[in-house]
């Protein structure tokens, strides 16, 4: 089959790069891609926000699948435009990726199917916001109620900081502070059906430590060796199948890949948030160990047809990723740097690089072109082998004023 891969990210690189080793997929085509997704598939220029383009590129090409990466075009409504014109698309319409576009529908969801999240307040002047934070105490979670490129949340203990962050938002969300440590677990349905994959968890803050300023996402991992037994099957039974059978009776049939961010309370699993897509730099390390090939996966859930599906193949070894970034991100990345070693950062068949912000320059050489620059990705038997491979493959590689944290799965790689 034919696919088209909507977006330019890591995310969409290690989507393009599972998909280039699948022996069903014939042809495969990016809009509007990066310097390494064009390694592996045929980028186009297209802008991802408009439903036409891209429902007519999907038609020129003949597709017969397209995947939509980013949040901002399925808020937007891009799903919507291919499905219009009879091409098969994986990710939800406009109206159901409003769990990930707007926080204030996602907890009116969880409370009408009984899904355990922390208690919120949804607060659209100062005074509401004000009162909000002294109900709920410190530390404060105030949350950007629209899409805000996963650093709408702020956590802190500062209430001048939170309410200033409050106010800089038209409408937010502010909740209840959830204790333990956090897990992010993606499911794959077609609106009846709920196939749940594998868990991850990623390391949002810029900093060793968790310390610094909050980010897209610095690194991640699987498995999780400290995970309680029975966690996918518990949060399949009490959040993800409940919520997308509550969108269903609401009319709003939820296709696609649901990401449920969770916290491992000490009252038990609550939701932290819902995406309505792959998360980032999750991604790259749940499809590191998945062994069955993607595109009928994928295609099974734009077509209905999941419960036919065979239950999903995994490597039983372990994936790390590390994020390499722009000096300055997040605040104020530089770009237009030349990046160097990329060759030789895979040369071992150990590790292998998706790219985030990049690009070409005449000359042929890659650039930085973002924030976030790399995703370093490795396997090995275990988190300890991974690791060390990701971050053998990080050393090759040279970015003026690069940055990478050096603690990405550290804890659970020497429990």
């Amino acid at each position: 089959m034919k696919v088209l891969v909507i977006g330019g990210g890591a995310r969409e690189h290690a989507l393009c790069r599972s998909l280039s080793q699948d022996p069903a997929v014939t042809e495969l085509h990016c809009a509007p891609g990066n310097a390494g997704i064009a390694q592996v598939a045929t980028v186009h220029p297209v802008d991802q926000l408009d439903g036409a383009q891209v429902a007519a590129l999907a038609g020129r090409l003949g597709a017969a699948l397209v995947v939509v990466g980013p949040e901002a075009p399925l808020v937007a409504g891009v799903a919507d435009a291919v499905r219009a014109v009879g091409v098969p698309v994986f990710g939800p319409s406009a109206a159901a990726a409003q769990l990930e576009g707007s926080k204030a529908f996602a907890k009116d969801v969880m409370a009408a199917a009984g899904v355990p999240t922390a208690r919120s307040y949804v607060c659209t002047t100062a005074a509401e916001a004000a009162e909000a934070l002294d109900a709920f105490g410190a530390p404060y979670v105030v949350k950007d109620d629209g899409l805000a490129a996963g650093k709408g949340v702020v956590v802190t203990s500062d209430r001048e900081e939170a309410l200033a962050h409050a106010a800089a938002c038209e409408r937010v969300v502010i909740e209840e502070y959830l204790d333990g440590p956090e897990v992010s677990l993606f499911a794959i349905t077609d609106g009846t059906t709920v196939v749940p994959l594998q868990p991850a968890q990623d390391f949002k803050r810029a900093l060793d430590g968790d310390e610094g300023p909050n980010t897209g996402g610095m690194g991640a991992y699987s498995p999780l060796p400290w995970a309680p037994a029975g966690l996918v099957e518990e949060v399949l039974e009490t959040v993800l199948q409940p919520t997308v059978d509550e969108l269903r009776r609401r009319g709003t049939e939820f296709s696609g890949l649901l990401y449920a961010g969770l916290a491992l309370t000490s009252r038990g699993t609550r939701v932290i948030e819902f995406n309505a897509r792959f998360g980032d730099p999750e991604t790259q390390v749940v499809l590191a160990r998945l062994r069955t090939p993607l595109a009928g996966v994928l295609l099974a859930s734009a077509n209905g047809t999941l419960d036919q599906l065979e239950p999903l193949r995994w490597d039983e070894g372990a994936a790390v990723t590390v994020v390499v970034a722009s000096e300055g991100y997040p605040a104020a990345p530089r770009t237009g740097d030349p990046i160097e070693g990329l060759a030789e950062a895979e040369a071992d068949g150990t590790a292998f690089v998706l790219h985030a912000g990049t690009r070409t320059d005449e000359d042929g050489r890659v650039l930085s072109a973002g924030g976030r620059v790399l995703s370093v990705t490795a396997t090995g038997s275990d988190l300890a082998e991974a690791r060390e491979r990701a971050y053998a493959a990080v050393d090759r590689i040279s970015l003026k004023g690069g940055q990478h944290r050096t603690d990405i799965a550290l804890k659970a790689a020497t429990a």
